[in-house]
């Protein structure tokens, strides 16, 4: 049968004035097919039920939508709006919960719905609130509403994107770009760069130093010193023991990432909740370091996710920071399922969420639930979720 994977991103609860039962629900899933790629920019079919006590609980309410994914596998609809199949929405009692929402997809639009996840309902603050106060339920909203201001604020951060053009300026991303993705060697007559392009240098030249080391990536034939610049390239796998922690990626440079042997904590705040670090919102393999950077130059509190890996020493080594959410889950994928690689998520990691150096908002931030590789975006201080450092090598 066809696998699709409908990942929970996140739900979020809209009350009415006077602390009434919710309007609607604000409803994000990401869509993988069976090779876990993205579906992007598809139509889909969707039954969502609401279920009274347990995961095989009363359905209380069912409707059907036909949302699209965008280009980067999200679906994002509001139940409550839906095509009704049965019950009322307004008239859910939520105080005699638990309540689960479950989730059918048709990935060809259509009304076959061959995938199907359920989750509980978990309170928001919001909620909360709602839960415990009686006439304060009003001022809460009000509260929430100036936090989301502060989001619709961030056009400002373009200020932060110029400084990173001035360093383009400079010649910083350029260094960069070298110093992580070339490699010069001399071979012979010919000083070879790793992306292919080749310099042939005069007969006259003078002898150069530099590695001498024939398994070396930088091997200089010319040289009659070695000045300990070799660069032996990793010649292990998935899943190896290497400087300092475990190996869950590889470059196909001689290089990849490593993730920390164990937990660094199991209950750490993303911090800064209601401060926007705009410029940390990369989620692809290669962006977790910068955004560490941004995170704690943003976030000046002490013991956030990122200002753990940040100030962590571990194998001799102290450049660890917060993967990025492409880098967590990959990390996921590659060494945290049990089926991969042998290394069961039981040994070295919880079933729990995990957080990245990756924002949502200035309330929230992406992390990746290791049970089963769901991504979703949380409270950056209302939740504590679990951290693993990472470094590259």
């Amino acid at each position: 049968m066809k696998r699709i994977i409908s990942i929970t991103a996140a739900l979020l609860i809209t009350l009415c004035s006077w602390a009434q039962s919710p309007e609607k629900l604000s409803y994000q899933s990401v869509i993988r097919n069976a090779g876990n790629d993205l579906v992007v920019s598809a139509g889909v079919g969707m039954q969502i039920s609401i279920l009274q006590g347990s995961v095989s609980g009363t359905s209380v309410y069912v409707e059907t939508q036909t949302p699209s994914t965008n280009i980067n596998g999200l679906v994002s609809i509001e139940i409550g709006t839906g095509t009704v199949v049965s019950g009322a929405f307004n008239l859910i009692d939520w105080s005699t919960g638990p309540y689960f929402i479950k989730t059918e997809t048709d990935p060809a639009g259509g009304t076959t719905y061959t995938i199907t996840g359920t989750s509980q309902l978990m309170s928001v603050p919001y909620a909360l609130y709602a839960k415990t106060s009686g006439n304060g339920a009003g001022p809460a909203g009000a509260d929430g509403n100036d936090g989301a201001d502060g989001v619709d604020g961030a056009t400002g951060p373009q200020g932060p994107q110029g400084n990173i053009g001035s360093s383009g300026d400079d010649g910083v991303d350029g260094t960069d770009g070298i110093g992580i993705a070339q490699t010069l060697y001399v071979s012979g007559d010919t000083l070879f760069i790793s992306s292919g392009n080749y310099i042939i240098l005069p007969s006259s030249a003078p002898t150069l130093l530099g590695c001498t080391d024939s398994t070396a990536l930088n091997y200089n034939s010319l040289a009659n010193t070695d000045d300990g610049s070799c660069i032996i390239p990793f010649s292990g796998g998935i899943g190896d023991t290497h400087q300092g922690g475990i190996v869950f990626y590889l470059d196909g440079n001689g290089g990849g990432l490593i993730a920390a042997p164990t937990d660094q904590s199991t209950g750490a705040e993303w911090g800064c909740y209601g401060t926007q670090i705009s410029v940390a919102t990369g989620t692809a393999i290669g962006t977790g370091a910068q955004n560490t950077i941004d995170i704690e130059a943003g976030c000046t509190t002490s013991g956030t996710a990122a200002d753990i890996c940040a100030n962590l020493t571990l194998g001799g080594y102290s450049d660890w920071f917060l993967p990025s959410e492409g880098e967590l889950d990959i990390m996921y994928l590659n060494i945290g399922q049990g089926d991969a690689n042998g290394l069961g998520n039981v040994s070295i990691f919880a079933s729990t969420y995990y957080w990245s150096s990756t924002e949502f908002g200035s309330n929230s931030a992406w992390g990746v639930f290791f049970g089963h590789g769901n991504h979703g975006y949380i409270g950056k201080s209302s939740t504590t979720s679990s951290v693993r450092a990472v470094r590259a090598f």
